[in-house]
């Protein structure tokens, strides 16, 4: 399918945020939760210290706007106290003290600066990637877009399509609900697209601020992962169907899988006080049916070479450290070690969902690959869905 990839732009939360901190926040919410005692054990077998966000940990943790009687309103609650038999000066000091205490956030309090931040990055990145590919806006002749995060429509192409003035005849492509798969279907696609023109430019950004997911009213073991994996980060490249000087990784084939009754094992759900990402324990071991098939289609694709051909960089984002061990276990022996260490260095500062491979090539692209060097890119996201890319350094 012979498509060309530019050097990714990768922009980083800017604000960084402690495990340390969320341990404290966390402990002293739920002090009496089942597993303060095992969460110091928690926070540091995931491996991460820090991670960039868009917005403070402040923002995430801060009361709402209203007072606890917003959901069911001053008069009804005073109606409700008098006909128990409250006298008015009861009624009065109780009303008094249920207003003083702060309600939760609301979807819209917690998802519109983080809208306005994913728009701000996502405009930072695709700004960055066309520099990087010598190109412009106007170049560009299709825009392919990923923000799971921050529901909005119109969404983050639209918005993009105004802040950097596209062409009006570019092609806008939304794609919000890939997630975690975002970077590796993204990249499948606009291989598609160059392969039917090869003259046309796709534009790739994906923006993610998967610190909207961290809820502090939530007690919840999965909930206690949740706030301690994940990082913000936008990422953009320009794809072409012809090589250009710029270009670093030339994409030959692509892969998709999808296992089917695994819908609910990871899901984004959004409830009155916004988006919460609940997790299954089953969803590693998913993940790993995938990461056997796709070792599958490797071993298909070169059976005529079986000894001899092996990736040299694998740009993994499985989700977590389990399914990394599961892929060292179970890759051929014959292969090199190693080849997931871009993938690990990119975890220890947090889970960037769909904009993970995207860090992950940039960071192989900066430690310098050779010519000729073959490359395998692999993500999984919720559904449970995964999609691999096979391609050559150049």
């Amino acid at each position: 399918m012979a498509a060309y990839l530019c050097p990714p732009a990768v922009i980083h939360g800017e604000h960084a945020v402690q495990t340390s901190e969320i341990v404290a926040e966390v402990r002293d919410r739920h002090p009496h939760a089942a597993w303060v005692p095992r969460i110091d054990g928690i926070a540091a077998s995931t491996g991460i210290e820090t991670r960039g966000w868009m917005l403070p940990l402040e923002t995430a943790v801060a009361p709402g706007g209203g007072s606890a009687l917003r959901a069911v309103g001053v008069e009804p609650a005073q109606e409700a106290l008098a006909r128990d038999g409250f006298g008015q000066q009861d009624v009065d000091r109780v009303i008094a003290a249920l207003e003083a205490i702060p309600a939760p956030q609301t979807v819209q309090e917690r998802t519109a600066p983080a809208w306005e931040a994913v728009q701000s990055y996502g405009e930072r990145a695709a700004r960055g990637a066309l520099q990087i590919a010598g190109l412009d806006a106007a170049d560009v002749d299709c825009l392919i877009t990923s923000h799971s995060t921050t529901p909005a429509l119109p969404g983050l192409d639209i918005a993009l399509a105004n802040r950097l003035a596209l062409r009006n005849d570019a092609m806008l492509l939304p794609a919000t609900q890939w997630a975690c798969v975002a970077g590796t279907r993204s990249l499948a696609l606009a291989a598609e697209l160059v392969a039917a023109d090869p003259d046309r430019v796709v534009l790739v950004v994906i923006a993610e601020a998967l610190s909207t997911t961290y809820q502090p009213a939530d007690d919840t073991l999965e909930s206690l992962i949740v706030r301690l994996l994940f990082a913000d980060t936008a990422v953009a490249a320009v794809v072409t169907g012809r090589p250009r000087r710029e270009s670093v990784l030339r994409l030959d084939a692509a892969w998709h899988h999808t296992l089917p009754g695994t819908q609910d094992l990871h899901r984004l759900e959004t409830r009155a006080d916004g988006t919460h990402f609940v997790m299954d324990r089953r969803g590693p071991r998913a993940v790993q049916e995938t990461v056997t098939a796709m070792w599958e289609w490797l071993r298909v694709r070169y059976q005529d070479d079986p000894d001899s051909w092996h990736p040299d960089v694998l740009l993994a984002h499985p989700g977590g450290t389990r399914v990394l061990e599961y892929m060292e276990q179970t890759m051929p022996d014959a292969w090199p070690a190693g080849l997931l260490d871009h993938s690990r260095d990119s975890y220890t500062s947090g889970n960037r969902g769909g904009a993970a491979v995207f860090d992950i090539l940039r960071r192989a692209h900066d430690a310098g690959q050779k010519s000729g060097s073959r490359a395998v890119l692999y993500a999984a996201a919720p559904g449970l869905t995964a999609t691999a890319l096979e391609g050559e350094w150049l």
